[in-house]
């Protein structure tokens, strides 16, 4: 189907998965789905939360 928006799985487990879609608009989106809850992130937003994850897994300490 021509309307199919483009998507890409960057990660997967047995429970999670992580994939972006190249939006119509040209803005990429970052999907994060964790069991029966999904996070829809813009690039903005997805890069602070990476970093939210590097920080917390080194116990806050930089």
């Amino acid at each position: 189907m021509a309307d199919d928006i483009p998507m890409n799985t960057l990660a997967q487990s047995e429970n999670y998965v992580v994939w972006t879609s190249d939006e119509p608009d040209g803005e990429m989106v970052f999907h994060v789905e964790l069991g029966s809850v999904t996070l829809h992130l813009f690039r903005e937003e997805w890069d602070e939360m990476v970093g939210l994850i590097q920080a917390a897994r080194k116990g806050g300490k930089e």
